[in-house]
């Protein structure tokens, strides 16, 4: 019999950033079950080329630093705070566990296990089960993130056809007579931009684009009083250009006229928005790239021909298709966080996971009513459409108010690592310019969620 207060399902980011609250606030006992065979969830399949698209420093848990907190002096990031690799994340989740968590006494560790409906662990190498005796289960796994390398692809693919996930680049041992790159999110971009950099010229890569997507400029996400006017005004230029746009056609051209949104292409207008970030030399590598498809998604691909929704382009046997289509963090419908004897973990901020995470821990820690704790953690689906920008702004919108309401909330927010927006060290005493641009944030807030309300109402009709 395993005796834990919490049983925690899945070791990915935010099963670790919640563990972690819980016990640096609580004196609670954890048990955590995951399927892989170390921690960190999607991070330990995905492609090795992966990196963070926002910094470091806004990542992983509260307790422990990731990177060194410096900024990029080469490459398409420079001047901008690190990304840490995939590699770094994933030996940053086995050193907490290894360094902080099971030296703590309080956690059992259960990898390559499942946990059954019954309440039971059960080894997927040897079977063997441990009925759990726990207080609380936590879902960590509901954000169901799924990286190419997790599934094969969703169309058909036939023989002969070189079909790879984009685990398979750093293993290309010829030369492709070109290169096909399906999906446009943000692993797309990332095996774009790979190919680029490892010298492809940009005429060989054919970009399948089912959607063009509005995209975050990284510059404006970054941390540390000497980014105040890029992140906190860039916040505040969103409250601004929420509350005055009389359409939905109208924010937009506010949010990118201001810098906060970017497209790839000036001529075409996204309807699709998941939170990628770029920095803008990265965008000017990926606009480099003339063959962009937008004939909607693949159906099939043959030995000389491409299927998709609207039309078909050429191909041959010799070149190679990266799929980078699986989801990655899909449009969950929102449940209530605190439902009894369980906890479901989902985004509180958008695009936030760890945070989200941590948060929730918190709250559980330090708040007994159930309604009060739910009232609190209102969920925010991620988003998918471009119309989900204003959707999750006002969601935001709205979880920061009512946290602001709240003495305890607000200090604890300003004392997380993982909170982008409390951490960006106004000091006691603001200059004129970070005062301003304060004013403005109090002045636009309220005025930003009733015009939001009213263009989703409009769309919603």
């Amino acid at each position: 019999m395993i005796e834990a207060d919490y049983v925690v399902v899945g070791a990915g980011a935010m099963g670790m950033a919640f563990t972690d609250v819980l016990l640096n606030e609580t004196g609670a006992s954890v048990a955590i079950v995951d399927r892989y065979g170390s921690p960190g969830g999607h991070w330990t399949r995905a492609y090795p080329h992966v990196r963070l698209h926002q910094p470091s420093a806004f990542y992983g848990v509260n307790s422990r630093p990731l990177g060194s907190d410096t900024k990029d002096a080469t490459g398409w990031n420079a001047g901008l705070f690190e990304l840490a690799s995939g590699a770094e994340v994933v030996a940053y989740f086995d050193q907490l566990m290894n360094q902080q968590f099971l030296p703590s006494g309080r956690v059992r560790y259960f990898p390559m296990c499942a946990y059954g409906e019954g309440g039971a662990i059960v080894s997927l190498v040897s079977s063997d089960t441990h009925d759990v005796k726990a207080k609380t289960t936590v879902d960590a796994t509901y954000s169901q993130v799924t990286v190419p390398s997790m599934r094969p692809p969703e169309y058909d693919v036939a023989a002969g056809v070189r079909c790879v996930p984009p685990n398979a680049l750093t293993t290309i041992h010829d030369s492709p007579a070109g290169y096909v790159v399906v999906g446009a999110g943000k692993t797309g971009m990332d095996a774009c931009l790979w190919l680029l950099a490892a010298g492809v010229s940009a005429d060989a890569i054919t970009w399948i684009m089912p959607r063009d997507s509005w995209l975050l400029d990284r510059s404006t996400i970054q941390p540390g009083p000497d980014f105040f006017d890029s992140t906190v005004g860039g916040f505040a230029k969103q409250l601004e250009a929420s509350a005055l746009a009389t359409t939905i056609d109208d924010l937009f051209d506010r949010l990118e006229a201001s810098g906060q949104l970017l497209r790839l292409d000036k001529n075409v207008r996204p309807t699709m928005y998941r939170c990628a970030t770029v920095s803008v030399a990265e965008l000017e590598q990926l606009r480099r790239i003339d063959n962009v498809v937008r004939l909607g998604r693949v159906q099939s691909l043959g030995a000389k021909e491409i299927v998709l929704d609207n039309g078909t382009i050429p191909t041959s046997l010799d070149t190679l298709h990266i799929d980078c289509t699986a989801d990655g963090l899909e449009r969950r419908p929102a449940v209530s966080v605190f439902d009894g004897d369980r906890i479901t973990l989902q985004p509180v901020r958008t695009c936030q996971p760890t945070f989200s995470a941590a948060f929730i821990g918190h709250v559980e820690a330090g708040y007994p009513n159930e309604s009060e704790k739910n009232e609190l953690c209102q969920s925010i689906p991620h988003p998918d459409s471009d119309i989900d920008w204003l959707r999750t702004s006002l969601d935001n919108a709205l979880n920061t108010a009512r946290w602001n309401s709240d003495p305890e909330l607000v200090a604890w927010l300003r004392g997380s690592r993982l909170d982008a927006y409390s951490r960006v060290g106004v000091g006691s005493d603001p200059n004129a310019d970070q005062l301003e641009v304060l004013q403005k944030i109090g002045e636009h807030a309220s005025g930003a969620i009733t015009n939001l309300q009213r263009l989703l109402a409009d769309i919603d009709g």
